[in-house]
C-alpha cells in the first residue's frame, strides 16, 4: 500500500472533511512511513497462509490478562455505552439521561476529560497477574468509540491530550517488558466508523423528538474557549456517512433502521469514508512501530477494511522478523466465523471448541463485562475463579490459550471482589501450573460428562464442569490429568485402561515427588487421593509410563 499526503488530502477534500484531518497529517511527508516493511510477508492471504506459524511462546503461555479499558468505563454501566447512550429505549441512554443529561446537550465526548485515570498503579496490577500465572499481557489501544490510548501521530483525540493525559499503551508496554511478559495491544477502531453514528441520530419519541444529537451539533469552531478548543468532534465521532434519515417517529422504528444499517458488522472499507481506511492504517502502523508488541488484537470477523488489514499484518510479521533476528515473533488475533485455514491466530469470543484443533488458538472472555459494571460488584456476579481454571484447563487440552480480562474502573483500579478472584487463580495456579504452561495435547483432549460447544459466545449455555470431566496434557515425557473439580476420596480415569494404554509407572500430584497409590485395571486408572492434595477447584496428576 502507497499513500502520499495529496491522495489522502484529496479523498478527504472530495467528502468535505479535509478540516478534519488530524494536525499530525504534517508526519505523512515523512519518507517511507506510508511503505510496509519488507520481507518474507506480501499482503495477501496466500502469502500470510503459506508462511506464518504461531511462535513457541504463544504456544507455551497458555494464560494472559487483558486491561480492556478506555473512557467507557467512566459510566461504570458496562458495553458499547458510547452507542447506545445514543439509542433511545436502551438501558445506557436511560442511564446517560439521568446521569449526565440529554445526548442533544452534551455527549459521549463529554466523559472523556471524566477519564482521568488518578488511581491506576500498573505495576501493582501487573505484579498481581504475574503471580495469577499471566505470561502475556494485553492492553487495548482503541476501542470502537474512536479514542487512542498512545500517544498517536495521526488521531489527535488520544489520551495524552485528552482525559489521563498519558501514554497509555507506552506505560503498559514498559511495566509489561519488566518481568518478562509478552505485551500485546488490541485495535477495535476500523468499526468506529460506522458504529458511532447512532451519536448523530434523534430521539423518535417524546418531547424532545426530532431534535439531533450532539455529534450532529457540534463543529471544530464550537470548541472556542473549551477544553477541546482547536480539536473537531467529527473526527471523533466520524463523519456522517450513515446517519439516521429523518422521519422516524417510534424507538422500534428507529432500533430496527440502527440494526440494519450501522449494526451490520463488515469488514469491507466504507467506499463513502475512504479517508477514514487510510486514516486507520497509519493509526494502525503507529502503534505498531512505537510499541512494537509481541501480538495484535484485531476486533474483526476478518482482517480488518480489506486491503489495508492484508497489508498491516504482513507489515507486523516482517517487522517482527526483524525486531528478533529473523525469527517471527509476532502474533496476529481475529475472530472468522467457520473453518479458516490459518495465516493469524483464530480467537473464539467467549467460547470454545469441542475438539483438538492442530492450530493454536484463543479464547478472549471476561470475568464481568468487556467495559467495567458496577453492578457485577454489587450483586456479586463475577465469573468466579474456579471456572476460569476450568476453562482454561478445558482451552489448553485442546491446543488453545486463554486471554482473559479483568475490568479495570476509570480511575485505573479494579475492585475487591475482582482481586479476590485473581488472587484465587494465583493459589491453583502456584501449584498446579506446571501441568499448564509449556505443554501441548495428548491425543484425545479428555473425558467426562459435560459437553463443551464449538464457537463463539457459547460460555453463556456452558454447565459447570464436576470432577469428573478429566483434561489431558503432555510435557516432555509426563501426562497431566486435569478433574476440574475436588475429587471424594479417588479419581477414575477411565481413558488409562490397562486393555488400550499399557501399563501406568507411577503417578504424583503435580508440585510434589511422592508418589500415589492407584490400581490400573481394564476399566481404568484408580488414584488415590489424600485430602490434602487435593483443592476445591481440582488438582493436576502427573502420570509417567503412558507416553
Amino acid at each position: 500500500m502507497s499513500i502520499t499526503k495529496r491522495e489522502l488530502f484529496a479523498s478527504a477534500t472530495v467528502l468535505g472533511v479535509a478540516s478534519r484531518l488530524p494536525a499530525e497529517a504534517a508526519d505523512l511527508a515523512q519518507p517511507g512511513f506510508d511503505k510496509i516493511s519488507e520481507g518474507t510477508f506480501k499482503p495477501d492471504w496466500k502469502s500470510l497462509q503459506d508462511n506464518y506459524q504461531a511462535p513457541d511462546w504463544f504456544r507455551d503461555a497458555k494464560f494472559g490478562i487483558w486491561a480492556h479499558w478506555g473512557p467507557q468505563c467512566v459510566p461504570e454501566a458496562g458495553d458499547w455505552y458510547a452507542r447506545n447512550m445514543y439509542m433511545q429505549g436502551s438501558g445506557a441512554y436511560t442511564h446517560f439521561v439521568k446521569t449526565y443529561g440529554h445526548p442533544a446537550d452534551t455527549g459521549f465526548i463529554d466523559l472523556l476529560p471524566k477519564w482521568t485515570a488518578e488511581n491506576w498503579n500498573p505495576d501493582d496490577l501487573l505484579d498481581l497477574y504475574t503471580k495469577a500465572g499471566a505470561k502475556y499481557f494485553m492492553a487495548m489501544a482503541n476501542h470502537h468509540d474512536n479514542f487512542d490510548m498512545y500517544a498517536s501521530r495521526f488521531h489527535d483525540w488520544n489520551s495524552t491530550r485528552i482525559g489521563p493525559k498519558k501514554d497509555i499503551i507506552g506505560i503498559w508496554e514498559k511495566a509489561v517488558r519488566k518481568r518478562g511478559l509478552r505485551f500485546g495491544v488490541s485495535n477495535h477502531s476500523a468499526h468506529a466508523w460506522h458504529w458511532f453514528q447512532t451519536a448523530y441520530g434523534y430521539d423518535a419519541e417524546g418531547p424532545r423528538k426530532g431534535e439531533r444529537y450532539d455529534a450532529y451539533k457540534l463543529s471544530a469552531v464550537d470548541g472556542k474557549g473549551k477544553w477541546w478548543e482547536g480539536l473537531d468532534p467529527k473526527s471523533f465521532y466520524g463523519d456522517p456517512v450513515m446517519a439516521l434519515p429523518n422521519g422516524f417517529d417510534t424507538i422500534t422504528a428507529a432500533h430496527a433502521w440502527h440494526e440494519l444499517n450501522d449494526r451490520v458488522w463488515d469488514e469491507k472499507p466504507p467506499l463513502n469514508n475512504p479517508a477514514f481506511t487510510r486514516q486507520w492504517f497509519l493509526r494502525c502502523k503507529d502503534l505498531i512501530d512505537s510499541y512494537k508488541p509481541d501480538m495484535v488484537y484485531f476486533d474483526n470477523f476478518d482482517l480488518p477494511l480489506g486491503q489495508v488489514g492484508l497489508d498491516i499484518t504482513a507489515h507486523f510479521y516482517n517487522a517482527s522478523a526483524q525486531w528478533n533476528k529473523g525469527k517471527v515473533e509476532g502474533v496476529v488475533n481475529i475472530k472468522p466465523h467457520g473453518p479458516f485455514n490459518g495465516g493469524v491466530v483464530v480467537d473464539v469470543e467467549r467460547g470454545s471448541k469441542s475438539e483438538i484443533d492442530e492450530r493454536p488458538w484463543q479464547t478472549c472472555t471476561c470475568i464481568g463485562q468487556w467495559h467495567y459494571n458496577r453492578r457485577l460488584y454489587t450483586e456479586k456476579k463475577y465469573l468466579p475463579a474456579a471456572d476460569v481454571i476450568h476453562r482454561l484447563c478445558d482451552i489448553i487440552s485442546k491446543n488453545g490459550n486463554l486471554l482473559l480480562s479483568v475490568p479495570l474502573r476509570a480511575d485505573g483500579s479494579i475492585d475487591s471482589e475482582e482481586r479476590r478472584i485473581v488472587e484465587e487463580i494465583a493459589g491453583w495456579m502456584s501449584r498446579f501450573g506446571d501441568a499448564i504452561y509449556g505443554t501441548r495435547p495428548w491425543r484425545i483432549f479428555g473425558e467426562g460428562p459435560t459437553q463443551v460447544g464449538t464457537g463463539m459466545f457459547g460460555e453463556r449455555d456452558q454447565k459447570s464442569f464436576t470432577s469428573e470431566d478429566i483434561r489431558f496434557t503432555t510435557k516432555a515425557k509426563a501426562l497431566y490429568a486435569i478433574p476440574l473439580g475436588r475429587p471424594a476420596g479417588s479419581v477414575t480415569i477411565k481413558s488409562l485402561n490397562k486393555r488400550e494404554q499399557g501399563r501406568v509407572k507411577r503417578v504424583e500430584v503435580v508440585g510434589s515427588r511422592d508418589p500415589l497409590t492407584f490400581r490400573q485395571s481394564p476399566a481404568g486408572l484408580v488414584i488415590d487421593v489424600p485430602p490434602s492434595a487435593s483443592h476445591d477447584f481440582g488438582l493436576a496428576f502427573k502420570i509417567f509410563g503412558v507416553l
